[in-house]
């Protein structure tokens, strides 16, 4: 039986806020927890596509 590279291994999100990588925000405070909150998502190029697709209809 063949296993695969990483099978069964779990993982966390990794989010940078200000510079600093992070897994969990519960150690944040109301300033760092404020800004992982209000930032800009950014959508990638098919997000775009299909919000202009909607409005040109």
């Amino acid at each position: 039986m063949e296993k695969i590279v990483g099978e069964g291994k779990g993982f966390e999100r990794i989010r940078r806020v200000t510079g600093y990588l992070a897994g969990d925000v519960s150690r944040f405070n109301n300033g760092k927890r404020a800004e992982e909150r209000d930032r800009v998502k950014h959508s990638g190029y098919k997000d775009i596509c299909k919000k202009i697709e909607k409005e040109a209809a």
